[in-house]
């Protein structure tokens, strides 16, 4: 990416490349922090936060742990995705158009992966569901 990029500054400021690297990977894994979020505003507790505060590991190691089926949702975390990068990737450019550029890249890539890995699991679900409402419940 920051090949195909003019220089990426900040202010007037060059970043190097590893920088711009390493900020693209923070973008990509910190999109996810509103699953919190939405789990809080879905369940009315923290439950998801303690979880990983008390085992880390989990974080990486096994995601699907965290979240019980419906505490985030397909819809609320693609919604909350296409909120935040529509307000992030604006108010990045008014500091830096091609820092903005990158954020755009790596939160489009971000919600194109999760599309296709909910097609996936929903293509998978709906031959085993017996309705269209365990669906629903499952992906809520």
């Amino acid at each position: 990416m920051a090949v195909l990029l003019p220089r990426v500054t900040l202010l007037g400021g060059p970043i190097p490349a590893a920088a711009v690297v390493a900020y693209g990977t923070a973008v990509g894994v910190c999109i996810d922090v509103d699953h919190f979020l939405i789990a809080r505003l879905k369940t009315g507790d923290w439950d998801a936060v303690r979880f990983c505060l008390a085992d880390p590991r989990a974080a990486v190691v096994d995601q699907s742990a965290i979240f019980d089926p419906g505490d985030v949702g397909v819809l609320s975390r693609l919604l909350s995705h296409v909120a935040i990068a529509g307000l992030a990737v604006p108010a990045i450019a008014l500091a830096s158009v091609p820092l903005a550029i990158v954020t755009g890249a790596v939160l489009y890539a971000h919600l194109l992966a999760d599309l296709v890995w909910d097609r996936r699991l929903l293509a998978a679900h709906a031959d085993a569901a017996d309705s269209i409402e365990d669906l629903a419940r499952t992906f809520g």
